[in-house]
């Protein structure tokens, strides 16, 4: 036997390419994985959900405790630690990484330690010179931070997020440039820790994949918490010395010039296929720089799959386990079923979070379907107006013919967990009728669920 091939490699071992290698190892015997970071574990885990979504956490138990009046309490002092925050983010993200280390560790695979490039269309060569080879391949490297060719930025020692999640320091003042999920997360992190936080945003509105009601409603809570944000503006150049940062842009006719010590970069990420010689492998990228691949998850060269940030369409940890496993099972010749992204759900974790799933109107119209759009706000519900988070509203979307619910969207206190009742009805194909048989107990968020279905239930 040849130690050095293999039924199945797979490069990276975050969690689309540890659930492409389980799947694949269900029914191969040699099923190597090739991780050449500095920790095991991948981007969630490490440098992305778990941190972030601790610190927010931890964010928005502080900023409840500091509205104490509106809840009829009196909390005579209620600050950060940053030392204890961070402790808690380690104490936390190592139990989630010492359970991957574990798997991906396990006699199950074969680990290497390494980085890997393509030598040819089914030979990989690691730091060392080592030569693998394989049945099949599955590149799930990731993706790494954005620094576009704006004057002066790539000069400038600015942050990036995982200098943000790995603070245990409180910065006074920071510039965040960016307005997508990134940077509109960690900005008001910053914000409500007791950083003063100026954003900038090209677009006209900030999360600019949600709707601009969603946006609206995010827009103005951050200026509302005294984020000081910036949208429809062009970059011009960024200037850095001894005293901190400059960023020079234009709004509309007018220039503006903002100081700060610091200066955070969440204009986006790119996907992470630098040094691995995609050319001689016979794997193609596509115009964004993501690797090509079909429904299967196959690239150009069919013995080699991708999946993850460095596939695309969507840069969501869910959808890189179920791009892993359709591919495993695909290249072991198992029956599959390809992602369904009429049926995507995704959550953005700001204050209050946004909840989108299946079909949006832009994408309704598009394909010509004719739909009923419903909506209400948490401003007249009896839950939300007690728990004192009455911005946003619900909205649910559904064929007019039949009153089949084919999206929906949640902008609310607690929203990415209230739009998973939806997200069920999108991917079963419920109508509004159904969901009306649910006990939709009283008082809950989630019963403003039923406000909407009813109406389109008249409707139908």
């Amino acid at each position: 036997m040849n130690e050095n091939h293999f039924d199945y490699i797979v490069i990276g071992g975050g969690s689309g390419g540890y659930a492409a290698a389980r799947t694949a190892r269900e029914v191969c015997e040699r099923v190597a994985i090739v991780d050449g970071a500095n920790e095991l574990g991948g981007l969630c885990i490490l440098k992305g959900c778990m941190p972030s979504k601790t610190l927010l956490y931890s964010a928005e138990v502080l900023h409840l405790a500091q509205q104490e009046k509106a809840f009829g309490l009196s909390i005579p002092k209620a600050a950060i630690d940053m030392p204890a925050l961070h402790e808690r983010k380690l104490r936390t993200i190592a139990e989630f990484a010492d359970y991957r280390k574990e798997q991906l560790e396990s006699d199950r695979f074969t680990l290497f330690r390494s980085k890997a490039s393509f030598v040819d269309s089914k030979t990989i060569e690691l730091e060392d010179g080592t030569k693998l080879t394989a049945d099949h391949f599955m590149i799930a490297t990731g993706s790494t931070v954005a620094s576009p060719a704006i004057p002066g930025l790539n000069e400038a020692p600015f942050w990036t997020s995982d200098d943000i999640l790995d603070l245990d320091l409180l910065p006074e003042k920071i510039i965040v440039l960016g307005g997508g999920i990134v940077a509109c997360e960690l900005a008001q992190f910053l914000r409500r820790i007791g950083s003063e936080v100026i954003q900038i945003q090209r677009s006209p509105h900030i999360l600019k994949e949600a709707s601009p009601e969603a946006s609206n409603v995010i827009e103005a809570q951050f200026r509302k918490e005294g984020i000081e944000l910036y949208t429809s503006t062009q970059l011009e150049k960024i200037e850095h010395d001894e005293k901190g940062f400059r960023a020079t842009f234009s709004q509309g006719k007018k220039s503006h010039t903002v100081e700060a010590p610091y200066l955070l970069n969440a204009l986006g990420r790119n996907p992470a296929t630098e040094g691995l010689n995609l050319k001689a492998a016979g794997v193609n990228l596509r115009a964004s720089g993501h690797i090509e691949c079909n429904a299967e998850q196959q690239t150009s060269n069919p013995k080699i799959y991708a999946c993850g940030d460095v596939a695309g369409p969507h840069e969501i940890v869910h959808v890189a386990i179920m791009q892993g496993e359709v591919a495993g099972r695909h290249a072991t010749g198992r029956s599959v079923d390809a992602v369904n992204y009429d049926t995507l759900l995704g959550v953005t974790f700001t204050d209050p979070q946004i909840g989108q799933v299946g079909l949006n109107e832009e994408q309704l119209k598009k394909r010509g379907i004719d739909y009923i759009s419903a909506d209400y706000p948490f401003d007249d519900h009896g839950k939300s107006i007690l728990m004192e988070a009455k911005a946003g509203y619900v909205k649910v979307l559904a064929e007019r013919s039949t009153g089949t619910i084919l999206g929906a969207e949640c902008v609310s206190k607690d929203g990415g967990e209230l739009i998973h009742a939806m997200a069920v009805a999108v991917t079963l194909k419920a109508t509004a009728a159904d969901l009306l048989k649910v006990h939709w107990y009283h008082p809950t968020l989630s019963e403003i669920w039923s406000y909407p279905l009813e109406d389109i239930a008249d409707e139908v």
